[in-house]
């Protein structure tokens, strides 16, 4: 079966688009393995050489868990280790500043396609008289074994929504709102304030949310598309979004093999 992908916004960690023809358990099942079945590497195992600051060991762990490390897909095997190294100390005495702060952006992995996704993410305060020196494994695993390998952050979808005229209001009818939230399709384009063509994709922020605002003079019927459905993906950074969404649908697709060989025999 082939699938038709219109975007309605698309960028390196957030995208937005609408796949169809499609049935609410597959737009699930995509959904379910953006986050359980996409491999990312995070920090597993730390060995501490040197924390003199004022953080326990297994908190400054807890941090590095969580920093997320680029992934590059069908580099590496489920369950391979890339090794990091952190080593900071604080500002001199005589300098004008009291801390200085280790970032992860100062992890350095001893393979160049693995490295923090961002550099500005705070680790820890550090004193004229403290240093943090560690080792760190990190293992490249899936979110169905621990939320800190989920490379979505925000994974969900919803039934697109086309709006239809229904004639317009009446001299005297309420001017109550009419708050939608997501996606629409554009059935009434000539009664759109904006320019608009039958067909449409628009994001719901681009009229506050509000279909009186769209079209304010008229009676408006909203349906859900069948079998198309909103999309809306935003990573970790150690995925883009258009990796992580073919990585979940090529999950899928390895599942269905599987169970097709299974039946076979």
């Amino acid at each position: 079966m082939e699938y038709e992908v219109q975007f309605v916004e698309h960028g390196d960690r957030e995208a937005r688009f609408v796949a169809r023809p499609m049935t609410p358990a597959f737009a699930n099942g995509i959904r379910r393995a953006m986050l359980a079945d996409v491999p990312t590497f995070s920090i597993d195992t730390v060995r501490v050489i040197e924390n003199s600051s004022v953080m326990f060991d297994e908190q400054i762990g807890l941090r590095l868990g969580l920093v997320p490390l680029t992934t590059p897909p069908g580099e590496f095997e489920h369950g391979d280790e890339v090794t990091l190294s952190l080593d900071v100390s604080g500002p001199d005495r005589e300098a004008a500043a009291e801390t200085r702060t280790a970032y992860s952006g100062d992890l350095v992995a001893n393979d160049p396609m693995v490295e923090p996704a961002d550099e500005n993410v705070p680790v820890i305060d550090l004193k004229s008289d403290q240093r943090l020196q560690i080792e760190a494994d990190a293992v490249l695993d899936v979110g169905q074994e621990h939320a800190k390998h989920q490379g979505g952050v925000a994974v969900g979808y919803r039934h697109l929504q086309r709006v239809e005229d229904a004639g317009p209001r009446g001299e005297f009818d309420d001017d109550e709102t009419r708050i939608v939230r997501g996606v629409i399709e554009e059935g009434a384009p000539e009664h759109a304030v904006t320019d608009a063509s039958d067909g449409d994709l628009v994001a719901t922020e681009t009229f506050d949310n509000n279909l009186r605002n769209r079209y304010p003079d008229r009676e408006l019927e909203l349906t859900d598309v069948e079998e198309a459905f909103v999309f809306h993906v935003e990573t970790d950074g150690s995925l883009s979004a258009d990796q992580l969404v073919e990585e979940a649908a090529g999950s899928l697709r390895s599942r269905g093999v599987e169970l097709a060989e299974a039946v076979q025999l």
